[in-house]
């Protein structure tokens, strides 16, 4: 088998605020395997925070890439602290392998792997109440069923106003979701709550800071209809540490963060035995991983809709996008592998 790698860069369509300042391009490498009739695409897009650093993930796809011809299984294993480059090359391997057997990536991820379109929801940014209306009823417009709100920038009694209003505007048949990205205290998530139970809220996103399972385990523990969805505590801790301590009714899956489909498969597998629901999202990544995730989306059974609706992030790509938004959902490429054309030159 040959392996090759190169360096990209895309272009963020707005600068994205992080912890370590604005971000306005992503930045990562692309992974090809081949053996002359079948070809696999990877990629390995880190993200501070969330995965190894840029340069780290260089060298360890750049060495991975020299050591392909050895044992598979133990060189991903090799690659376990370098979540973003072992999401690149097992991407590679398993495109190149589905290409292999004729079937969708998809279809060879798992036993019930049965799904082609895949429900995804829209993200609505801060705003003033009516404002996020609008832009709730536009998303709804478009198809989306289910839209999900940036809360926690304002307070508490501001967030909730917006709700109401989402609610008043889109009515009883969607879905409202929130992400407050930790940035509230245990007693500002009990208020916001309370109050969004009253306007149907399906779950918060990350209602306190990263690290606290057991303050997110003791909102889950008040009852109620809203559930609590981590995404950023996933960094902080394993996920066999979330599902022990019993602090998410819901995962956020990022497999890039995870380090590969296969493993956010394995984790959305092992929640979904202690009947937490999961979402699969991505980092903000490009095409190739985009496409990953929405195969290990359509490979799960029962997933929730989910973040995939992330390419307007972008204004520049590496590559064609095969699983556009229509009406709110994707369909599923149904060729061979991934699906993803015109990534490298050749």
């Amino acid at each position: 088998m040959d392996a090759e790698s190169r360096e990209f860069a895309v272009s963020l369509s707005q600068p994205l605020a992080t912890a370590r300042g604005e971000m306005t391009e992503r930045e990562g490498v692309l992974v090809r395997v081949s053996d002359g009739e079948h070809v696999g695409y990877g990629e390995a897009t880190p993200l501070p925070g969330w995965t190894e650093s840029l340069a780290d993930c260089r060298a360890a796809v750049a060495d991975a890439v020299e050591r392909l011809q050895a044992d598979e299984a133990a060189l991903r294993d090799d690659l376990a602290a370098n979540p973003a480059a072992r999401h690149g090359v097992s991407l590679a391997l398993a495109d190149f392998r589905a290409k292999q057997h004729d079937r969708p990536l998809y279809k060879i991820l798992g036993r019930r792997a049965t799904k082609d379109v895949v429900p995804v929801n829209a993200t609505v940014g801060d705003s003033a109440p009516q404002d996020t209306a609008r832009a709730a009823e536009s998303a709804v417009a478009e198809g989306f069923a289910c839209v999900k709100l940036k809360v926690g920038v304002r307070d508490v009694e501001t967030d909730v106003e917006r709700v109401r209003a989402v609610r008043e505007a889109v009515g009883d048949g969607v879905t409202i979701r929130a992400d407050a990205n930790g940035a509230w205290s245990a007693e500002q998530a009990d208020t916001a709550f309370d109050a969004f139970a009253e306007e149907g809220v399906e779950f918060v996103e990350q209602p306190l800071p990263a690290d606290d399972l057991t303050g997110h385990e003791a909102l889950r523990q008040r009852g109620g209809p809203v559930g609590v969805a981590l995404d950023e505590s996933l960094a902080a801790h394993s996920v066999e540490s979330v599902l022990a301590a019993g602090a998410a009714d819901v995962l956020v899956l990022k497999p890039m963060a995870l380090g590969g489909v296969d493993r956010a498969r394995k984790a959305a597998l092992a929640a979904q035995e202690q009947h937490v629901a999961t979402v699969v999202t991505t980092t903000i990544d490009a095409v190739v991983a985009r496409t990953g995730a929405v195969h290990l989306a359509a490979s799960l059974p029962g997933v929730l809709p989910s973040g995939l609706a992330t390419a307007e992030w972008l204004s520049t790509d590496v590559g064609p996008d095969p699983c556009p938004v229509e009406g709110g959902t994707i369909a599923v490429p149904d060729g061979p592998g991934l699906g993803v054309r015109g990534v490298w030159d050749e």
